[in-house]
C-alpha cells in the first residue's frame, strides 16, 4: 500500500506523525513525507522518504504580517491584541498554508499515487488535494482538540472559505468529516469533538530528532525539574523569570532555550542551572520529576506518558486550552501572563513535586496512554480506513 503523510512544517505540527510513518514503513508499506522544505532533513534523520510540499509556518506568518501593515515590535503571541492577531492567524492557516499545499500536492500525487493520504489536522491543504485527486484521507491529530476557541473558529470560517474557492463543500469540521487518528488521551480529550467524531486511538509515542542526553541527567541525587518554552513562541522574559524561581528550590535544572531566545540574554545562571539550546525531549522525560513549560501539545502529551506533573506557563495557540485540560485532570497546575514571576513560580513548583495527589494523577493518565493502540498497532488499520 502506497501511503502519503503530510503536514504543516513544524516541530508541533510535523514529529506527531512521525511514530505511525516509520510504522506503517516497517509494516512494509511504502510512505512518502511531504512538508516544507525546511523539515525535510528532520524526516530523513527518521529514515523516511521526503517530498517537498507547502510554506514554511514562519514565511506565511511573515507574509500575513506584511500585508497587514508596517511591522511594530516583536511581542509574543499573548501580548498582541486579539483584534490583530485573530486575521492574521486565521490568514496563515486558513488561507495562504491551504493553498500552497493544495498546489504543491496535486502534481505530487499523480507522481507517488498514494492509496490513502494521512493528512495532520492543521493542514486543510492536504485533505482538500486529496479529495480533490478523489483519494481517501484521514486526518491525524497533534494534540488535544478545541472546538470552543475563538481563534479555532476563525481559522474554520477561513478553511470554509477556501474550500468554497475550490469547489469543496466544508461541513461542520473539515478534520473531523472521517476517521481522526488522535493521540490525545480520551479523559482529556474536548467532548464534542468525542461527541461527533470517528475517533481512531493513537498511543503518543514522541519522537525527537536523535541525541545524547545532557550531562547529568542521569547520575543526580535531587529531583530533576525540565524547563521549556518550546520551539515557536520562545519569551526571555518569561524563561528568566523561571529560572531564578527554580533555581531557588533544592534542585537541578535542565533549561531548553529553543531557537527563539538567545541563551547570552539570559547572562549567568545559577550553578544548579543547566542551559541547552536543544535537548531530545522524548528520551529526556522519563528522567524528569517536574516539567515547567509553555503548553504546547508534544510536550503535555509526552509529559502525560511520562506520568509527569507540569507547571504550564501558556504563551499563545492551543496552550491554553491544554493548560485549562491539565488543570481539569488534576496533573498540575498554570501561570498566566503577569502571574508569572519568579517566586509564583518556585511556589507552584515546590507545591508539585511534593503533592502525592498530582502525582497519583499523573500515574493514572500515564496508565490511560500506555494502553492507547501503539503507532504498529494502528499501521495495521490503515489498510481498512482507505
Amino acid at each position: 500500500m502506497r501511503l502519503l503523510f503530510t503536514s504543516l512544517g513544524s516541530f508541533g505540527h510535523t514529529f506527531p506523525l512521525v511514530p505511525l510513518a516509520v510504522a506503517a514503513r516497517d509494516a512494509g508499506h511504502d510512505v512518502v513525507f511531504a512538508t516544507s522544505e525546511d523539515f525535510l532533513p528532520q524526516l530523513t534523520k527518521a529514515g523516511l522518504e521526503t517530498a517537498a510540499a507547502g510554506l514554511a509556518i514562519s514565511q506565511a506568518f511573515g507574509q500575513a504580517f506584511a500585508e497587514s501593515g508596517p511591522p511594530g515590535p516583536r511581542r509574543p503571541p499573548g501580548e498582541i491584541p486579539p483584534e490583530v492577531l485573530g486575521p492574521i492567524v486565521a490568514k496563515v492557516f486558513g488561507e495562504l498554508m491551504p493553498e500552497r499545499f493544495f498546489a504543491d500536492l496535486l502534481p505530487l500525487f499523480e507522481h507517488v499515487r498514494p492509496d490513502l493520504v494521512v493528512s495532520e489536522a492543521g493542514n486543510s491543504g492536504g485533505t482538500f488535494a486529496a479529495m480533490k485527486a478523489g483519494i481517501p484521507a484521514v486526518a491525524h491529530g497533534f494534540g488535544r482538540v478545541s472546538t470552543g476557541d475563538p481563534m479555532v473558529t476563525r481559522i474554520r470560517d477561513a478553511i470554509r472559505a477556501h474550500g468554497a474557492s475550490l469547489g469543496i463543500h466544508v461541513g461542520e469540521d473539515l478534520a473531523f468529516a472521517g476517521p481522526f487518528i488522535d493521540i490525545c488521551p480520551e479523559s482529556v480529550q474536548d467532548p464534542d469533538f468525542l461527541a461527533r467524531t470517528r475517533r481512531v486511538p493513537l498511543r503518543p509515542v514522541g519522537w525527537s530528532e536523535p541525541g545524547e542526553l545532557p550531562p547529568g541527567v542521569l547520575e543526580r541525587s535531587r529531583p530533576l525539574v525540565y524547563l521549556t518554552l518550546g520551539t515557536a513562541m520562545g519569551h526571555a522574559g518569561v524563561l528568566g523569570a523561571a529560572i531564578t524561581g527554580l533555581s531557588g528550590l533544592d534542585v537541578d535544572v535542565l533549561v531548553a532555550t529553543g531557537p527563539t531566545v538567545d541563551p547570552a540574554v539570559l547572562g549567568e545562571v545559577p550553578a544548579n542551572v543547566r542551559l541547552e539550546a536543544w535537548v531530545p525531549q522524548s528520551e529526556l522525560l522519563p528522567h524528569v520529576d517536574l516539567v515547567v513549560h509553555h503548553g504546547g501539545s508534544g510536550t503535555t502529551l509526552g509529559a502525560f506518558g511520562a506520568g509527569l506533573p507540569q507547571l504550564l506557563l501558556p504563551q499563545g495557540a492551543d496552550q491554553f486550552s491544554n493548560a485549562d485540560a491539565v488543570l481539569a485532570a488534576g496533573v498540575g497546575d498554570r501561570l498566566l501572563a503577569a502571574e508569572v514571576t519568579a517566586e509564583a513560580v518556585a511556589e507552584k513548583a515546590r507545591t508539585l513535586l511534593t503533592d502525592t495527589s498530582v502525582r497519583d494523577a499523573a500515574r493514572t493518565l500515564a496508565a490511560e496512554v500506555a494502553a492507547m493502540p501503539s503507532p504498529a498497532e494502528v499501521a495495521a488499520q490503515l489498510p481498512t480506513l482507505a
